[in-house]
């Protein structure tokens, strides 16, 4: 089976600056990729190209064996996009807005009510888009994108902003989704978000891509262990090198905060708090916990995601 999206070789540059460099990628049929990096990797123009909206300079996008230079009709009826963030025409109900859009695809009104009700916007139909909730418009967004029942889907961080309760409505649509057969592609800074939708995890920076596979295979391949995430009082960097398993010690000098990476939590933790006690230090905060896509993505590059 042929992939559904392949990239070759593809560079993008906006005068001096270099975007993309030389990305390579292929994606299967039904796989849900997360596309992970800080503000300025790249990932925007390299969603970009995929979409047709931006032409590369050099190499070759495919998508199921087309390309946007011949094929792009075809294409935009076989893709759907999602952004960070959709105006809508707030004075048009619900069931207005998705009539609108799938008069472009020349589609019939059973096919909206199907996805209206895929959304869980079926009893928002006649309400006016002003008066929907944050999450109401993400899913309303959405379902715009499914309106042609897309084979590859394209989100751009479909749930910021979003509290908990909305982001995960987003999060079970797109399960549902998976279970028929659509490709993904996912850009988002949450990461228990690319942990639950994605099998694969793609990490961006600098125009690259520095690190791909699974969590487990990334946390295998790349991990420097468990977390001990600590701040104290004093502006001292404590002596940690002792702590069983101890693998890495980053200290930020103008917050007093540490962070630690230790193979077993178990045996480190209380040997942590007794070098606290002796160094005499105050202990203001403390998080344990196993290796993050945050913490992972600091020990590739030295930063967070956010920064």
């Amino acid at each position: 089976m042929e992939p559904a999206i392949q990239l070759k070789g593809v560079i993008k540059s906006f005068g001096d600056l270099q975007a993309v460099k030389g990305i390579d990628l292929q994606i299967r049929q039904g796989e849900y990729v997360a596309l992970l990096g800080p503000n300025g990797a790249g990932k925007t123009t390299l969603i970009e190209m995929i979409e047709g909206i931006q032409t590369p300079d050099q190499g070759e996008i495919v998508l199921l064996g087309k390309t946007w230079k011949r094929d792009s009709a075809a294409l935009h009826a076989e893709i759907g996009l999602s952004l960070q963030e959709t105006k809508f025409i707030d004075k048009l109900r619900v069931g207005e807005t998705a009539r609108l859009f799938a008069s472009f695809y020349k589609l019939s009104a059973k096919r909206v009510d199907e996805v209206l009700e895929l959304v869980n916007l079926t009893e928002k139909k006649n309400a006016y888009v002003s008066n929907l909730s944050g999450g109401q418009r993400q899913r309303l967004a959405l379902g715009i994108a499914l309106l042609n029942n897309p084979k590859i889907i394209l989100l751009d961080e479909p749930t910021t902003g979003l509290d908990p309760t909305s982001r995960r409505e987003i999060w079970t649509i797109l399960q549902e989704l998976k279970q028929r057969g659509t490709t993904m592609i996912l850009t988002t800074h949450y990461m228990e978000e690319a942990q639950v939708l994605c099998e694969r995890i793609l990490i961006m920076d600098r125009g690259r891509f520095i690190a791909e596979g699974s969590l487990s295979e990334l946390i295998s391949q790349y991990g420097e262990g468990d977390v001990i995430e600590f701040s104290v009082r004093e502006k001292e960097v404590p002596d940690m090198k002792q702590l069983p398993g101890f693998n890495k010690l980053v200290w930020k000098d103008e917050e007093c905060r540490g962070r630690i990476w230790v193979e077993n939590l178990a045996l480190a933790v209380p040997a942590f708090m007794r070098q606290i006690a002796d160094s005499h230090l105050e202990l203001l905060e403390l998080e344990c916990r196993k290796m993050t896509l945050d913490d992972l993505f600091i020990a590739l590059t030295g930063r967070n995601l956010y920064e």
